[in-house]
């Protein structure tokens, strides 16, 4: 199978529309989300060079911590992660895109890799789904994306001295999750 950016993740699941099949697996078992991923990639005990690969070498910043950044940099490792929650029992793989927003990535001066990392996340995890659906298609894997919320907030002050300070305005934050969401949202099947 290859994969494209123009064609809706959440249309398609072995070529059946997700939600039809979501709802059948529903209706007949509970199902299993994987856990959490920072626990996971901690474990692989990665230095700054992991996170950087060859891509990012001389990036000016530091780049360990960045785990989102990981499945540009060290795909394997996210794909081994997805394969050993489906292997415990999961149905559903969360995307590693927890804190691939805009906002977030801007502490790591690479908000413009946004998109591009919410779109390889949800690729890698449909890859891997996909493969274990067509092992036993009578178990579809999901794919979920996810993010989480980002390290700036437009409700509570930075500043003790100003308490109606912001470091991000509503219309950032719906600019950020829309962009991450979008790009979550176009990776999809075509048919070989």
């Amino acid at each position: 199978m290859q994969y494209e950016e123009d064609k809706p993740v959440a249309v398609y699941a072995q070529g059946t529309p997700t939600n039809t099949q979501l709802d059948h697996c529903l209706q007949e078992r509970i199902l299993l989300i994987d856990g959490g991923m920072g626990t996971m990639i901690q474990s692989y005990g990665l230095k700054e060079a992991d996170y950087r690969g060859d891509r990012f070498a001389a990036w000016p910043s530091d780049l360990k911590g960045n785990n989102d950044l990981l499945v540009l940099t060290k795909p394997q490792v996210i794909r081994e992660i997805h394969e050993a929650y489906l292997a415990a029992g999961a149905d559903i793989l969360e995307t590693n895109s927890f804190n691939a927003t805009r906002i977030a990535m801007a502490d790591y001066h690479m908000a413009d890799l946004s998109a591009e990392i919410n779109r390889e996340a949800a690729r890698l995890a449909r890859i891997v789904a996909d493969e274990w659906t067509a092992k036993d298609p009578s178990k579809p894997r999901f794919v979920a994306g996810i993010l989480g919320p980002t390290n700036r907030t437009c409700s509570i002050s930075p500043d003790v001295n100003d308490p109606g300070a912001r470091n991000v305005t509503y219309d950032e934050l719906v600019a950020a999750y829309m962009e991450s969401t979008g790009a979550l949202s176009k990776v999809g099947l075509i048919s070989s």
